[in-house]
């Protein structure tokens, strides 16, 4: 679950790192007040949305007065702003975070993230802070410093020296950063966090350390034992389509392409994406169903799956171990026929009860073509999909 930056600001101040004070504000008004009660010479109008890039987007701007401030909160407001993260359909600004101005000697990133091949969280800190970590990772890899620690333990002196001196910081700013890092690493864990990230992390001209800015994003398997952070939750940041599966208890990831895919089990949905790129065909989501899915999941999950407009076609590819396939075969059939299925279906069946659901889908008198297997049911839908192009 992802978080906006004052969010995430305020939770960095409950754990001890420093930010800029900063006011929030969802009208004009509101934010010509929050300009006023700041009292500072420079402000920041920043618009926030669960997309980085804002920015060059034009989300960010400098403000020297009310007016100023005005103008800015009126441009950016209730605009739509197109970043690369969030694609050419833009992403609607509802809030607004009045930031004081801050004087930048220098900037560094900072984040943490789990190696899963380590496992444990990775600390990773540059000396080229405010652009993309992967720009840098890819430019100036020697750049980039990482220490792996404990969850249990915590970031300890050492890693925090490394880090440090591995980035070139001054020795009189160890000690803020003596604080400021294991701070930074105690909230991941104990937020359950699967991204932390400060980029930049800035030195004033008064040679402080301050989070300028901050990206939170949690392990949604752990939110059962965060209420509070549930709270923060803004569904008009989401997918529709994914904020739907959610409530089925459904694995979904909105994609770019135009062939849905309903699958059981995360690695065979991907085996499933990876064969339909291989005869040119293009995946329009991520989708388990699990391995324990009702027949109401199931129909649940074909609704969404062509309730996507850009859907051209539809793969069902189920092997029925603990999921058996005439339960699959009746979810698809259900829903099918609820939604009026007007775009072609394929569906690959294997395993428990198979030649049952066979049967039931050939029987139901709907449009469904069978694939014997994987790659026969992704040739058939990825040929079906380019003929309905033409």
């Amino acid at each position: 679950m992802k978080i906006h930056e004052y969010q995430a600001k305020s939770l960095l101040a409950r754990f001890g790192v420093p930010v800029s004070e900063g006011r929030l504000a969802t009208t004009v008004e509101e934010a010509v007040e929050a300009f006023r009660a700041l009292k500072v010479p420079l402000a920041v109008v920043k618009a926030q949305i669960h997309a980085g890039g804002r920015g060059k987007a034009g989300g960010v701007k400098l403000v020297k007065s009310e007016d100023e401030c005005r103008a800015a909160a009126t441009a950016i407001l209730g605009k739509k702003l197109v970043t690369h993260q969030t694609g050419p359909e833009g992403q609607l600004v509802r809030r607004l975070w009045i930031e004081k101005g801050s004087d930048i000697q220098k900037e560094y990133y900072l984040g943490i993230a789990l190696d899963r091949e380590l496992r444990k969280p990775v600390v990773m800190m540059s000396s080229e802070g405010g652009v993309d970590i992967e720009e840098v990772a890819a430019q100036h890899p020697e750049k980039i410093v990482k220490v792996a620690f404990s969850p249990a333990k915590g970031l300890l002196p050492a890693d925090v020296q490394k880090l440090a001196r591995g980035v070139k910081m001054a020795p009189g700013l160890e000690p803020q950063a003596a604080r400021l890092l294991p701070a930074l690493a105690k909230m991941y864990v104990d937020l359950d966090c699967s991204i932390a990230e400060i980029n930049p992390l800035i030195v004033t001209k008064q040679n402080q350390l301050l989070a300028l800015d901050a990206k939170v994003v949690f392990d949604g398997n752990a939110l059962f034992r965060h209420k509070d952070l549930l709270e923060m939750r803004d569904l008009h940041e989401e997918d529709a389509k994914e904020i739907e599966a959610s409530k089925y208890d459904l694995s979904y990831i909105a994609l770019d392409g135009n062939i849905g895919c309903m699958v059981n089990g995360a690695g065979l949905a991907m085996a499933t994406m990876d064969v339909i790129q291989l005869y040119g065909g293009s995946p329009a989501n991520f989708l388990d169903v699990g391995g324990g899915a009702t027949a109401e999941k199931v129909t649940a999950a074909f609704r969404i799956l062509l309730g996507d407009a850009q859907v051209k076609g539809v793969l069902v590819n189920i092997f029925g171990g603990i999921m058996k396939c005439d339960v699959i075969a009746t979810g698809v059939i259900a829903a099918a026929r609820q939604v009026d299925l007007k775009v072609p279906l394929v569906v690959r069946l294997e395993g428990t009860n198979v030649e049952l659901g066979r049967k039931m889908l050939a029987e139901s008198g709907l449009p469904i073509v069978s694939g014997t297997d994987l790659d026969d049911a992704a040739k058939k839908i990825c040929a079906a999909v380019a003929a309905g192009k033409k």
